[in-house]
């Protein structure tokens, strides 16, 4: 009787482990769905998604250059930037309707003027007042379209050009100005980082 009685416990300590192990994996898988959250959905080609990826990538380089106060390799960089923007096909909008594609060819019309400006510009001021200008154009461009790459930062500086302020797109959420930089005649590199960041964009 009392070896029965041993089995008996043996089976319900074994059964009582194996519950506790399969709900503790149950708990710990589900506990993962929800910190990842479910998988956005792309609503654009690949191909699509390249160009507008090529494009941001063109304006931050052209941006770093404006920290580095190097006019010439601005120049570069902005006949490089309107390029990639030129590439972008609207056509890959596929799933949008009309006014929307309407939309974003204009603004598209206007970055590439804008950029076009810098190549032919000697003054690094009047470049930054074009890339300013730029960036008001990609920032509402990205947001039209529905922007589906990499987390982008919308910063602003209150005194980019005196007492005139200015906005532009980062890849972190670091303040590095483009428009004060690091070589400012007054400044110097003293208010490289000036401003804050004031939204993102982003797949969600």
């Amino acid at each position: 009787m009392k070896r029965l009685l041993s089995i008996v416990l043996l089976i319900a300590v074994i059964v009582a482990g194996f519950w506790f192990y399969f709900e503790k994996a149950h708990k710990e898988v589900s506990g993962e769905a929800e910190a990842t959250g479910p998988v956005p959905v792309m609503k654009h080609s690949q191909a699509f998604n390249q160009q507008i990826d090529d494009a941001v990538n063109a304006y931050m380089q052209l941006k770093d250059a404006f920290v580095e106060a190097d006019s010439l390799r601005a120049k570069e960089l902005a006949a490089s930037f309107n390029d990639a923007v030129a590439k972008i096909d609207m056509a890959g909008l596929e799933k949008d309707d009309e006014a929307i594609k309407l939309s974003a060819q204009q603004t598209k019309d206007q970055i590439q003027q804008f950029a076009s400006n810098i190549s032919s510009r000697e003054d690094i001021q009047s470049m930054r007042r074009d890339f300013k200008d730029i960036s008001e154009n990609m920032y509402p461009l990205l947001k039209t379209i529905g922007y589906e790459g990499q987390k982008l930062y919308w910063d602003n500086c209150p005194m980019a050009f005196g007492d005139e302020q200015a906005n532009w797109l980062s890849l972190t959420s670091n303040i590095v100005n483009p428009y004060l930089g690091k070589k400012h005649p007054v400044y110097k590199g003293g208010m490289l980082n000036c401003g804050e960041v004031v939204d993102s964009l982003y797949l969600k």
